[in-house]
């Protein structure tokens, strides 16, 4: 049955409708405008910016990697860098080159933006993550010291692995030397990022299931020394012990949540809002794309969230953003992935069930 449920979610990430007639559903705050940035990207995922404007993006089961053309008047043109990958999910760019995760492997493309018809053959940096498909797929981004940060999920719903590198957070230096482990205790995330002033590492991470419809909790996390454990398998929302595996363990233990989600809404990517184009009162919120659950008897997530922090990194409040994915009579109509935000504080957004980017951008009211 659970094999079933992840080939069934797998298989609804996979399946698209004609975008335009899902726009006019979408409902965003006013003033805000949604339009397709890029279609006729299967599977699309992850994002990554170049510094001429190309986007990169990641899939899950597509096995590919695109390249987005910057818009000339209007219109981008999708390039297919590599395919028959293995979930090539997490995608960063660096200095010319493309980084690209997929389950055990980090590959490097060089000077992928002068090559994007003809691109060249990846070079293997990293080749030693397990190769185990659930929870496999990577998350990966250049962290403020320079270095390539990832996460090993479970290999499982609810299990404790032998080996270490499981439900770890990690970074490496770009050549692929210097694994180091960060902290344990996380389940799968694929989505963090870095809190614009203080540094600090915020990420998402989805929780277990089969204890219900609304508990564990789904979590954001903030991670800021070596060492730190996140409670997987222990205990999950910094409250909830787990009933097969806690054992003589208390929550207690462990470093509890910095922002406590619904249950099951599979928090993804994330990005704090640093542009200058929306109004004030989004300086520096986080964007948190919730993914949707997908064993949950009455669906929930499909939307787009704000955070809003303190100043010391305390979250206030989680506000809606963009809805509309999952309508009244539970159709749902897209799968929000990934948030990037682009030089001009124009934010994109990949929804990997109707393959494709959509733009968000602000215009003001006032006359």
């Amino acid at each position: 049955m659970k094999r079933l449920g992840l080939f069934l979610w797998l298989l609804s990430t996979h399946t698209h409708a004609d975008v335009t007639t899902i726009l006019p559903s979408l409902k965003l705050p006013e003033g805000f405008n949604i339009s397709i940035y890029a279609e006729h990207l299967p599977n699309a995922r992850s994002m990554a910016l170049a510094e001429n404007g190309v986007l990169f993006v990641g899939t899950g089961v597509e096995g590919k990697i695109y390249a987005v053309s910057p818009p000339k008047q209007g219109k981008t043109q999708v390039y297919t860098i590599a395919q028959d990958l293995t979930m090539p999910n997490g995608v960063a760019y660096r200095d010319g080159a493309l980084y690209v995760a997929a389950i055990n492997r980090i590959l490097r493309f060089d000077a992928i933006t002068e090559h994007l018809s003809n691109p060249p053959k990846p070079v293997v940096i990293y080749d030693q993550f397990p190769a185990e498909k659930h929870h496999g797929w990577k998350y990966l981004r250049f962290g403020p010291d320079g270095k390539l940060y990832t996460a090993v999920g479970a290999p499982c719903n609810i299990c404790l692995p032998e080996q270490d590198i499981f439900t770890s957070l990690v970074r490496l230096n770009p050549d692929g030397t210097g694994l180091e482990i960060l902290a344990r205790g996380i389940r799968n995330t694929v989505g963090f990022d870095w809190h614009p002033t203080t540094k600090r590492l915020y990420f998402n991470d989805n929780g277990r299931d089969y204890l219900g419809d609304d508990k564990p909790p789904d979590e954001l996390n903030s991670w800021s020394e070596v060492g730190e454990h996140f409670g997987y398998p222990y205990c999950h929302g910094g409250t909830i012990a787990d009933p097969e595996l806690a054992d003589k363990h208390t929550c207690s233990e462990f470093k509890a949540p910095a922002w406590r989600y619904k249950a099951h809404i599979a928090p993804l990517g994330m990005r704090f809002y640093t542009g200058q184009t929306f109004p004030t009162q989004y300086q520096h919120r986080l964007f948190v794309a919730q993914h949707g659950s997908w064993n949950r008897s009455q669906p929930q997530g499909y939307k787009v969230v704000a955070l809003k922090l303190d100043n010391v990194g305390n979250v206030i409040t989680e506000q809606d953003f963009i809805t509309g994915w999952l309508t009244e009579n539970n159709q749902v109509l897209g799968r929000p992935v990934d948030i990037l935000e682009l030089p001009s504080g124009e934010l994109l957004i990949s929804d990997d069930k109707q393959g494709v980017i959509y733009s968000i951008t602000y215009r003001s009211q006032a006359k």
